[in-house]
């Protein structure tokens, strides 16, 4: 098992693939580190779909926006993970939203999808999260019921490049405050 550290620090978004086949094993794998993240009252309102077929890969890819990045490796990848949310149930009572912010799926979702991406590192898969398509037709394409949503594609594969070099990252002191915001915690 791999170091929460190393995972956490060398892990990647990848858009580049290998045509090495990632194994139902692998797929396994990451839903069950995905079923363990923390959710609002263990609601657990995600679903996933694992597209094999590259046709059906290519017509959700053809949701992307045009200027996606992601979109050449969504057509060469062989596994996508298409991450759903049941709608008003994580931060709803009844069907009523109980915070200020009533899409509370999206933190649990980000949990989930974390998980998904450091299991994935572990694995020695790359894999990326996107999450600017038309969900409304990615929804009909895949069948879903009215209460679902497609929140997210993580398209996967085996990186063709190894532990590439990290992006600039704010400073902590940038962002860590003292007991109201503006107030730093760290004092230089």
């Amino acid at each position: 098992m791999m170091d929460l550290d190393t995972a956490i620090f060398k892990r990647r978004s990848v858009r580049k693939f290998t045509e090495e086949y990632v194994s139902d094993s692998d797929i396994k794998q990451l839903i069950d580190a995905a079923r363990w993240a923390p959710s609002w009252a263990n609601t657990q309102s995600w679903d996933f779909i694992v597209l094999r077929d590259s046709q059906l890969m290519a017509q959700i890819t053809e949701l992307y926006s045009e200027r996606n990045p992601a979109r050449s490796c969504s057509l060469s990848c062989n596994a996508m993970l298409v991450v759903c949310a049941r709608m008003k149930n994580a931060g709803h009572k009844m069907g009523v939203g109980l915070t200020k912010f009533k899409e509370w799926f999206m933190f649990d979702i980000g949990c989930c999808v974390q998980n998904i991406s450091l299991k994935a590192y572990e694995l020695g898969l790359g894999s990326v999260i996107v999450g600017h398509l038309d969900h409304e037709k990615a929804n009909r394409l895949l069948n879903l019921p009215a209460n679902y949503e497609v929140v997210v594609t993580i398209p996967l594969g085996h990186p063709v490049e190894k532990d590439k070099a990290p992006p600039p990252r704010r400073e902590i002191g940038e962002m860590l405050y003292l007991n109201q915001f503006g107030e730093k915690f760290i004092k230089e």
